[in-house]
């Protein structure tokens, strides 16, 4: 069996195959260049990192194995002898497609196609293409695939609650209830009856039986939102229910069995809480099995772009007045020179309010923010001749339609309406580096 390596523009490709030779062939026929690796056991690879699709081939022993493992880290195209039974097989197992042998040139081509411009492995409601971000969506997948308590951690406005609900829908549980907790909500005097509830007649007023927030969850995900600003007794509390898997409702006379899957998010430093004596180090070693760090926006500005087009779609239609379907180079250029303190939920916050300012189609540099602009690092023209202004707006026009395009030569030409030939000529006459 021999696994490849092939590239596509800024594709990798893992082919796992015995008919691999063959494959290659079909590869280069639909203009992907290849490059050979040498010969693997497919049972010794490990580090899937460097690869951003799989083809698999289900008519291969362990093909099912195989694919629950390639599925947290990558699109998997399976493909295999026409055989309904095991082609919905594997697409109830993860694979994002099925091609039925022999492979023909035009199907293999339109996978290409539609994965050119998705991120390896793909979270509904989450959106990003940096590197950085699909370890998190692997992060996620992974995660998804067990039963073990789950910190996520990360600044405000990072996106934490989306990644538990995330993990939540990938799970076995997705059909079960996901409560929020909202930890700072909920005063230590209506804690006990908020999180694991009453039996009628527990105290005055008490007139009814009421299930606590716990006890909803039942078979489900409760999800505890900025558990590091929590007080002591809420740590201890809930220590029980995490280490136990029970509770009792006020004036009840026995435990409840529960069955809940727990993921708490903080922007706190935990270990430092721990240290100091405000947070409990059990509690803290019951929820951290699995850690997902969430990264500031700042650290993936190749997801402004995306982000962007992201927001213009999803709030365009509250103005009644006008269509705004897309933001201008300018104004783009300052969101990706600007550090967001506030993360996503900022970047939403100035999208949103500059739909509600423009008075065009697309969003322009007056729209934004005026703190923006006080910071914005954008380079001027210079004064000078004018073929020193020409030369300098070229620069500027290469260099903007680099950033969109993260480095991708073809796509940069693409953007800026000319050949790549001519894009790698003024590279060269430029002295700008990729």
């Amino acid at each position: 069996m021999l696994t490849t390596m092939v590239f596509l523009r800024s594709f990798s490709v893992l082919v796992i195959s015995d008919e691999a030779d063959r494959i290659y062939k079909i590869f280069n026929s639909v203009g992907i260049s290849i490059r050979k690796s040498r010969k693997a056991n497919p049972g010794s690879i490990h580090d899937f990192s460097n690869y951003d699709i799989a083809f698999l081939d289900i008519d291969s022993e362990g093909w099912q194995k195989r694919l629950n493992e390639l599925k947290q880290y990558m699109p998997v195209i399976s493909f295999g002898k026409p055989d309904i039974k095991k082609a919905v097989e594997s697409m109830k197992l993860g694979a994002t497609d099925f091609l039925p042998k022999p492979l023909r040139d035009d199907l293999v081509a339109s996978v290409f196609e539609r994965f050119k411009d998705q991120p390896k492995v793909d979270i509904p409601d989450l959106i990003g293409v940096s590197r950085i971000m699909e370890d998190v969506y692997c992060g996620i997948r992974k995660a998804a695939l067990t039963d073990s308590n789950v910190l996520i951690t990360g600044e405000s406005g990072t996106g934490k609650e989306l990644v538990a609900r995330a993990i939540h829908n990938l799970s076995e549980r997705k059909d079960k209830p996901f409560i929020v907790i909202n930890c700072t909500a909920i005063p230590d005097s209506l804690l006990e009856s908020e999180l694991f509830g009453f039996e009628k007649g527990a105290f005055t007023g008490a007139n009814y039986t009421k299930k606590g927030l716990i006890e909803w969850a039942h078979e489900g995900t409760a999800f505890f939102d900025e558990i590091g600003d929590v007080s002591p007794l809420f740590q201890t509390k809930i220590l029980r229910v995490i280490q136990e898997g029970e509770f009792t409702r006020i004036g009840g006379n026995y435990p409840i069995k529960i069955d809940v899957r727990f993921i708490a998010a903080t922007n706190k430093d935990l270990v430092k809480a721990c240290k100091e004596g405000t947070f409990r180090e059990d509690l803290f070693y019951r929820l951290n099995v699995i850690n997902i760090e969430l990264p500031p926006l700042r650290t993936r500005k190749e997801d402004i772009p995306v982000l962007t087009d992201f927001f213009i779609k999803k709030h365009g239609n509250k103005r009644k007045d006008l269509v705004v379907k897309g933001i201008t180079d300018e104004a783009l250029d300052i969101l990706m020179n600007y550090s967001f303190p506030g993360n996503v939920r900022e970047l939403e916050n100035i999208i949103e309010r500059a739909i509600a300012f423009t008075n065009s189609t697309e969003i322009t540099v007056k729209d934004l923010p005026a703190y923006l602009l006080k910071n914005s690092n954008l380079k001027k023209i210079h004064q000078g001749s004018l073929r020193q202004a020409v030369s300098t707006f070229e620069k500027e026009l290469i260099w903007s339609a680099l950033q969109k395009s993260k480095g991708n030569i073809s796509k940069a030409a693409d953007l800026l309406g000319i050949h790549r030939q001519q894009l790698q000529r003024k590279l060269k006459q430029f002295k700008i580096a990729t």
